[in-house]
């Protein structure tokens, strides 16, 4: 029996390349999604991965949601937070709400994620847990400062997890992507597009293809010593 695999924000973007790379490896996925029912219909069709809809900033609907996808698929084995918003603005003009939104969707977001699922990690000797934060969690970015607070708050949790999971067989870690080609990259004016292409020094926007695969690696059942990390994926824009 294949192991679940759930992906939160995974019927779009990074998300939905992670997905469909974790069902062609083997696994049987979930995959949550926020608000557009015709991207998670669409998604579900094109590739049979099951979507499910809840609000990851709300513990109540995460964890009534992910008691439904255990009681459709079983035991989830593999988690990977991926969802996430972003409410821009200079500090000086950011409100409350703005701050708010994206603390509770990108940070509280992983806690009501894991925490649910943590206890059966523990009791079963296993588990894989990855969290997509951000280069903008690693050297921060101007007019981000809540979005680069809660990524950088990811990977505290991860390494912190890392520590209380470790005798459990249970494993964490934090994926760092730069600028990768997903639709909202893609829709900034081509000539902010150009300036951001010229800041790495690939040459290129990264492929959410990339990313999938760095998650795939890290949840193997062999990856198992590979715990507390994280990886940075952002063709040589930041270097930690």
């Amino acid at each position: 029996m294949s192991r679940v695999a759930l992906v939160t924000g995974g019927s779009r973007g990074i998300g939905a390349a992670i997905s469909t790379a974790l069902k062609e490896a083997g696994y049987t996925v979930a995959a949550t999604y926020a608000g557009n029912d015709e991207a998670a219909k669409s998604f579900t069709d094109s590739t049979g991965i099951k979507t499910y809809k809840w609000n990851v900033g709300s513990y109540e609907e995460s964890k009534a949601g992910i008691e439904k996808v255990e009681s459709d698929l079983g035991p989830i084995e593999v988690v990977v937070a991926n969802a996430g918003i972003t409410r821009d603005a200079p500090f000086h003009k950011m409100t409350p709400e703005q701050w708010h939104e994206v603390i509770d969707t990108n940070l509280t977001g992983v806690f009501n994620t894991v925490h649910p699922i943590w206890p059966g990690m523990r009791e079963r000797k296993f588990g894989r847990i990855v969290v997509i934060s951000s280069i903008n969690g690693q050297k921060g970015q101007f007019a981000q400062v809540n979005y680069a607070a809660t990524k950088a708050g990811d990977i505290g949790i991860i390494k912190s997890l890392a520590q209380e999971g470790a005798r459990a067989g249970i494993t964490a870690n934090a994926i760092c992507p730069g600028y990768i080609g997903t639709d909202m990259v893609m829709a900034v004016p081509e000539k902010v597009r150009e300036s951001i292409i010229a800041q790495i020094p690939a040459g290129r926007l990264g492929e959410p293809e990339e990313i999938a695969r760095a998650v795939v690696f890290l949840v193997a059942d062999d990856a198992s010593f590979i715990n507390g990390s994280t990886i940075t994926a952002n063709g040589g824009q930041y270097f930690v």
